[in-house]
């Protein structure tokens, strides 16, 4: 078998409803298989400063809730900023990208992510108003030979 290491980049559109996460996981996968990739590393990177990248638990969404509750505590919109340029959820929405980050790693293995059982890949949205967020894929590893 040869086992020459590949690359592929590319880019998912994410539509978000304001403020709150949207799971990507299937999405993510899909791409993964739709290039045959089996064994190597893929990194995700959000292309935006005023929304993050996360894996967190994808079973109970009331840990969702509880994250979106924890970070408004973190970063509340009434704290003085002097960066308000597209209103009061601007700045805190900066802070909280800072905070949760924007990108992450995940192996994949046999073809597929290797994501924990309760793990999802989210965007985390932090503005109130919906918005078109990219999301930028590097995968690096072999893949299956076309046959």
């Amino acid at each position: 078998m040869n086992s020459r290491i590949i690359q592929f980049t590319g880019i998912l559109e994410v539509a978000t409803q304001g403020q709150g996460f949207v799971d990507i996981t299937g999405r993510v996968a899909a791409w993964v298989r739709e290039r045959q990739a089996q064994e190597g590393l893929l990194t995700l990177f959000i292309r935006h400063t005023s929304a993050s990248l996360v894996i967190q638990e994808n079973a109970d969404p009331d840990v969702r809730v509880d994250l979106v509750a924890a970070f408004d505590r973190l970063a509340p919109r009434n704290a003085g900023y002097l960066h308000r340029v597209e209103g009061p959820d601007d700045m805190p929405a900066h802070i909280k990208a800072t905070l949760a980050g924007a990108n992450v790693a995940v192996p994949v293995n046999d073809g597929r992510p290797m994501l924990g059982t309760w793990q999802g890949i989210y965007v985390f949205e932090h503005r109130d108003r919906p918005h078109r967020r990219e999301v930028a894929l590097h995968y690096i590893g072999t893949a299956r030979a076309e046959a």
